[in-house]
């Protein structure tokens, strides 16, 4: 038995692979956040493969009673269907609950495959063009939004390695605040929308690219991608 974990577009729907393409034309069955989202991508290369939504936001790593979408998965491959597994946007299970799901496949059926088709990571794109050194670096995905926050910023702060997170329109600026509290002379790069029509990269020290959003609000919307300097 096979499943497929495929990386997908963050945002430019021709950044996809023509090995991924193939593959979810080929499986019986393709697992996705939400449908609506992954039948866009589909359609655009003419690929009718069923899709099926996995529930994300009851994915529990430990938990002891599986969501009756996860049973059905579940049983699936147990009757032997071969299944890939996509996100909204990127490499599913990378700061994403997908991970939950492969890891209870891999402790149910030991015996299937899992295989990677590489794709887009907005971690790894954001680092190719920060000019930030990447051969050694830390990935903090979603900063939490209150417990431990602080905390986090302060090992932000003492690393020697360049430190990479996720961060949401909401918590952009709040996150700047930090950066400008803890570290104010540190070099860090914002990237925004990556492969979208409003891609932008901005840079500086915490204190310039705070102003730069404060003075263009409309700016302060998309997905952002933090990196730090290390000290």
């Amino acid at each position: 038995m096979k499943f497929y974990v495929i990386g997908t577009p963050i945002g430019n729907m021709e950044d996809i692979t023509y090995r991924a393409v193939r593959i979810l034309g080929e499986v019986d069955l393709v697992l996705c956040e939400d449908t609506r989202v992954t039948k866009n991508l589909l359609n655009k290369y003419n690929i009718s493969t069923t899709t099926f939504s996995y529930p994300s936001d009851n994915l529990k790593p430990g938990a002891d009673k599986l969501n009756p979408k996860v049973e059905k998965i579940l049983a699936m491959i147990e009757e032997g269907k071969t299944l890939a597994l996509v996100s909204d946007a990127g490499t599913p299970t990378i700061s994403d609950p997908g991970f939950v799901l492969v890891n209870k496949i891999k402790e149910k059926f030991p015996e299937t495959e899992v295989i990677a088709i590489p794709g887009p990571s907005a971690l790894v794109s954001a680092l190719s063009i920060s000019g930030l050194p990447a051969s050694d670096f830390t990935f903090l995905g979603f900063l939490p939004h209150k417990k431990g926050r602080e905390t986090l910023f302060k090992e932000i702060a003492n690393s020697e390695r360049t430190t990479v997170f996720y961060e949401s329109p909401h918590r952009i600026l709040k996150a700047l605040e930090s950066l400008k509290k803890f570290m104010p002379d540190r070099k860090i790069v914002i990237a925004r929308e990556l492969t979208k029509v409003f891609e932008q990269i901005v840079s500086g020290v915490p204190s310039e690219v705070e102003k730069y959003f404060i003075d263009n609000p409309d700016k302060v919307r998309g997905e952002f991608v933090v990196l730090v300097a290390g000290k």
